[in-house]
């Protein structure tokens, strides 16, 4: 029979106080503007980066869906196959709940600042219980709270990955193993709960909760001798939590396979708990100054603070005795603290801006540990731990109080200018100035009410984030992979069938193609140039580009950003470099450019004397096309890399 997890009275007491200071830290940084829930200016216009409109995208896919079994699954992207909305990082079970209210309220409503306000209040009270563990009364709990609830990685999380703003749920799950531990108990309500609920939120928290509970369950079975009721406990945990995310369409589909790097590139760097550099340039310390860092280290950010930095090496002189009698008091949580920091350092070993080691691994071995490639997420629990360690030694100091105002007072005043800055980050965002649509075009004005499904035919388009939000906005469904996982086979397979198509010259009316690649489009654009206004859009400040087919839009005219497919189209290099080519021009003469292959492309060259940039001439000397794919056209030039994203016309 499973006990209960009471709180006392002053237990409650002092996790509301925690929770109000949580709450007072999120309205002095972020203010009440994330709160309306019909402004969704900050998760359109990003903040810190891009990733929040990916968030934003998919729940209004999700809402636009009609409900079905798994709950949590849309079709509207990553279509026909759809997707989990945990996969666009939207938060399920928080979706789940609010799209009734979303729908009766009619118009634009976000959650995204009200659930961090909630991850802040839950930090701040599961801050102060796990400290009241460790000190008595309410007063020197509450400052070592302040250690939590300035956290660094707290705020590098909040908003930009809201999802994973949830840390409360490491320190809920440490405060239970604590507590449980003294009460000589294992099973508890709320750690049950609270493990099935992580994989509606962020399924990352779920190693990190579960290898905190492993811990208690070890040092339970050896102390107590008794096994099987520990394994029958992990094992209901893990069914209520597998079935929780089959609910919620974690399994659905095969939407596993696409996405970012593998594991090993997104590691924590051995400098991480001294490196106070955060995303966007923003530093964390007053005194410590950046450190290099490699490949993805900055998403394993992990900075300490100079309060907790200096108090760590005096506690660990003072207290040998006292951490003794802990390490073998609590040596299963110490191990899964070594597994879970071996795994955030991964195979792939980083210092500084150095790589100092990669040991091989099985393929297979990669792709487990893939399913969580941003493995440095899981030094959390113990970066917690070393936190709690820094506070629960200083309490032991002569003069404790003091000590311990003095050790939060350092850290915030270290931390302080990151606070600041985020605090400026979401002025910007709220301002809807970070990162701009580049989608400027009467183009897209006037193809918003024509199209159901906007058709990505080769690669990720420029700004796909934004596509996600203008797909979104006009009810059009999506094959574009705007999730962080997807099946990369089918969605290749199903761009096949849309080349197929357009190959044989048929167009769907209801369907808005784009393309990221020139060649791609010259490619493909040929036989249906008839059936639909087909050209280059960009952006105002000509970062973007698409490549468009517009079924049933011949013959309209629009705008200075749009050039149109027609006999005046120019000629442009291939965007093409490896070893031996630099952006379609040969490295070795510097003489010779490729161009994609395409009809288009090869009438052109045909006869054709000259390639003319910028009023001047270069003689055509020859035209090689043995090599499938490319058109190689050897030129009468010094050095070619002048005509690299010109405009180019033959003569």
């Amino acid at each position: 029979m499973i006990a209960k997890t009471t709180i006392k009275p002053g237990r409650l007491r002092l996790f509301a106080l925690g929770a109000i200071l949580g709450i007072l830290a999120f309205l002095l940084v972020y203010g009440t503007a994330s709160l309306d829930v019909t402004n969704d200016a900050f998760c359109r216009g990003g903040y810190l980066e891009k990733d929040i409109q990916q968030h934003y995208a998919g729940w209004l896919f999700y809402r636009q869906s009609a409900l079905s079994f798994p709950l949590c699954v849309t079709t509207a992207v990553n279509a026909p196959q759809g997707v989990s909305i945990a996969y666009t990082d939207s938060i399920p079970l928080i979706a789940l709940v609010c799209r009734p209210l979303a729908n009766f309220l009619g118009g634009t409503f976000q959650y995204f600042g009200w659930f961090t306000l909630l991850c802040f209040a839950l930090q701040g009270g599961f801050g102060a219980l796990l400290c009241g563990l460790f000190a008595d009364g309410w007063l020197r709990p509450l400052i070592g709270d302040l250690l939590f609830i300035t956290s660094p990685i707290l705020y590098e999380r909040a908003f930009r990955h809201t999802s994973l703003g949830a840390q409360w749920f490491v320190l809920a799950a440490l405060y239970l193993y604590f507590y449980l531990r003294r009460e000589g108990r294992y099973t508890s309500p709320a750690l049950f709960v609270l493990n099935v609920i992580a994989i509606g939120i962020h399924p990352y928290f779920l190693p990190m909760t579960y290898a905190i509970t492993l811990a208690l369950l070890l040092e339970h079975a050896v102390t107590a001798r008794q096994w099987k009721g520990p394994a029958m406990y992990l094992a209901a945990n893990l069914l209520c939590t597998l079935a929780l995310g089959w609910m919620l369409g974690l399994f659905y589909g095969t939407a596993t396979n696409g996405g970012q790097a593998l594991y090993g590139y997104f590691s924590m760097n051995l400098n991480s708990l001294w490196n106070p550099s955060g995303v966007g340039g923003t530093l964390y310390s007053r005194i410590l100054p950046a450190q290099n860092q490699v490949n993805g280290n900055y998403d394993a950010f992990a900075y300490l603070g100079l309060g907790v930095l200096i108090a760590l090496p005096i506690v660990a002189v003072l207290a040998r005795r006292r951490i003794k009698q802990h390490i073998i008091r609590h040596w299963a949580l110490l191990a899964v603290c070594g597994v879970l920091t071996a795994f955030a350092v991964s195979n792939t070993i980083t210092a500084n801006g150095a790589v100092l080691a990669t040991i091989p691994l099985p393929g297979k071995i990669i792709e487990l540990c893939s399913v969580f490639r941003s493995g440095g997420r899981l030094f959390w629990p113990v970066y917690d731990l070393l936190i709690l360690s820094a506070f629960a030694g200083v309490t032991k100091l002569p003069c404790s109080l003091s000590a311990t105002v003095l050790l939060a007072v350092v850290q915030i005043w270290d931390v302080s200018p990151g606070l600041y800055q985020r605090h400026k980050d979401m002025t910007a965002a709220m301002q809807n100035a970070a990162f701009p649509s580049g989608l400027e075009s009467i183009f897209w004005q006037e193809a918003a009410g024509q199209y159901t499904h906007l058709a990505s035919v080769e690669g990720l388009q420029d700004d796909a984030l934004h596509l996600a939000l203008y797909a979104a906005d006009h009810g059009m469904t999506t094959n574009d992979p705007f999730a962080a996982r997807y099946d990369a086979q089918a969605l290749e397979t199903e761009r096949t069938n849309i080349l197929q198509q357009l190959a044989n010259g048929i167009l769907e009316s209801q369907t808005l193609y784009l393309f990221e690649s020139e060649g791609a489009f010259l490619q493909a654009v040929e036989p249906v140039k008839e059936q639909a206004w087909c050209g280059q859009i960009t952006s105002k400040d000509g970062t973007c580009t698409w490549y468009v087919i517009a079924p049933g839009m011949q013959g309209d005219t629009f705008d200075d950003l749009c050039t149109v497919y027609d006999e005046s189209y120019p000629l442009r290099l291939a965007d093409y470099t490896d070893a031996l080519w630099n952006r379609g021009v040969l490295d070795s003469t510097k003489q010779t450019v490729c161009f994609a292959d395409s009809e288009f492309v090869r009438e052109k060259l045909k006869n054709a004397k000259y390639l003319c940039a910028n009023g001047k001439a270069y003689t055509v000397l020859s035209v090689d096309d043995s090599d499938p794919g490319w058109l190689m056209v050897t030129l009468e030039i010094e050095d070619a890399t002048v005509l690299w994203d010109q405009e180019l016309t033959t003569k």
